[in-house]
């Protein structure tokens, strides 16, 4: 029975239970739309710019174009386009890092078998239930943004891609383009990558004519959800060579990581950014303990990222958010690694609330404080932290508590003096001289403009220094 399989190098998705190859030609810049939501999980760069996929059976030796001026169309065995996917299925390849639920590979964001509409995982009812939701209009993915259904700065930037394609689907002239922008860039105002998505999609499409914008704002959403992916196995690397550097220090014992909130594979689109690193560790071999802060109101470490170490089967432990500084002064932390959801330009890092009082510990106590920062989280036009907005949340995340009760049913309680006035901030602010290094997809850079423009000159102010060599930033002793 012919099939198509692969024979190069890559990675291989599953799909309909057939195995697909790629092989590469060149052909004329720009003719090439992408593969919607395959993407670099087939072997894309990163514009799919410059080379012809070609899908070969391994039968006939037939070669099917996959990039065509109306975008891939190809039969499956099953009649299905290979446009309509799921989950992504992969085995895999140098470099990567699948991460599995139950056995099987999920990003936190994907397009419906439909072609069009976009499935997430409604991290709201984590870790009880694992459920689906189908997203159909700008509508949809702006609540599940203000409902934190997704949450986490480049998942929410990969939500409004895709809400914006949603929203340019109802309505594709100007003024549905600005209202479906001014609708998601409402949800969530900390985040940078939000602001950033909405300005990369709007921008690709607005000088389109109208019959031509959807298409468009797909292909770039789906292009902003791989890259993020490829930027948080970049972290994962050069996160790796710090706990290396601890491992030796460790002579064997286990490496000691506190982290805080979630910037796991459900905070981005795959992989994670903090937890990037953990991954390649724990499969490398290093032996890891993970001191995993619960991080109050929402709870995303105690129910998102204890979720994801188990499933992933690395030991932690959940703590409350206030004993993070004990378990440092008990000399049982060896590095900190969080996320961020905006550093500004100068390297202050607004990131969950309680970041900010473990960084004051950490230094206190000489352990290293990193944060792991994707380039698409840095907003270059702000040089200090205070002028980061920082979102206020609704009174009853604080004053409730969800969970699953002994039987398994979820319920929410009240756990505050009825009456009693409410304060949520859902961010604070970490200062620059408080972290020890910005891990991002180009490499450990200290946190300042100098140390950041090293690294990133093409996207830094012009007043930067420019395009000099980073500066090694190690773990101290």
């Amino acid at each position: 029975m012919a099939s198509w399989a692969p024979e190069l190098g890559g990675a291989v998705v599953i799909f309909c239970a057939r195995q697909i190859e790629l092989t590469q030609h060149p052909f004329e810049r720009g003719l090439c739309p992408g593969i919607l939501g395959l993407g670099r999980r087939i072997g894309l760069g990163p514009s799919c710019r410059g080379v012809r996929k070609l899908l070969r059976c391994t039968e006939t030796g037939e070669e099917r174009d996959l990039c065509t001026a109306n975008g891939p169309h190809l039969p499956s065995r099953h009649g299905e386009p290979l446009t309509q996917f799921g989950p992504f299925q992969t085995r895999p390849i140098p470099g990567s890092i699948p991460v599995r639920v139950d056995g099987r590979a999920y990003r936190s964001i994907w397009l419906d078998p439909d072609g069009w509409s976009v499935r997430i995982i409604d991290q709201s009812r984590l870790p009880h239930r694992f459920e689906i939701v189908r997203l159909t209009s700008v509508a949809d993915a702006a609540d599940a943004i203000a409902g934190m259904q997704v949450r986490g700065a480049p998942l929410i930037g990969a939500t409004a891609a895709y809400g914006l394609a949603l929203g340019l689907r109802e309505r594709p002239d100007d003024g549905g383009l600005d209202d479906a922008v001014a609708r998601l860039r409402a949800t969530r105002p900390t985040a940078v990558n939000l602001q950033w998505a909405l300005e990369r999609v709007g921008g690709t499409v607005r000088h389109l004519p109208p019959e031509e914008r959807v298409q468009a704002a797909y292909r770039e959403a789906v292009l902003i959800a791989d890259e993020d992916v490829e930027q948080n196995r970049a972290i994962g690397e050069h996160g790796l060579a710090l706990i290396r550097e601890a491992a030796q220090r460790r002579d064997g014992a286990p490496v000691r990581v506190l982290t805080h909130c979630n910037a796991g594979w459900l905070a981005t689109v795959d992989v994670g950014t903090a937890t990037a690193p953990l991954y390649l560790a724990h499969r490398e071999g290093i032996p890891l303990h993970v001191w995993v802060g619960e991080t109050r109101p929402r709870n995303q470490g105690g129910a998102l990222t204890a979720w994801e170490l188990g499933h992933e089967g690395i030991p932690h432990t959940v703590i409350v958010d206030n004993a993070g500084g004990h378990v440092m002064q008990r000399g049982e932390v060896d590095l900190c690694i969080v996320g961020t959801d905006r550093t500004t330009g100068a390297g202050d890092v607004a990131n969950k609330i309680g970041t900010y009082l473990k960084a004051l510990a950490a230094h206190d106590l000489g352990i290293p404080f990193y944060v792991a920062s994707p380039s698409s989280s840095i907003d270059w036009t702000l040089d200090s932290g205070d002028d980061i907005p920082i979102e206020e949340r609704a009174a009853r995340e604080v004053s409730h508590l969800s969970g699953a009760t002994e039987s398994g049913d979820l319920a929410t309680v009240q756990v505050t003096a009825p009456g009693s006035p409410v304060g949520n901030p859902a961010f604070d602010v970490t200062p620059a001289r408080l972290i020890t290094g910005l891990i991002t997809e180009r490499g450990v850079a200290p946190s300042t403009r100098a140390g950041l423009a090293r690294l990133f000159p093409d996207l830094a102010d012009p007043s930067s220094e420019g395009s000099v060599a980073p500066s090694p930033v190690s773990v101290p002793g």
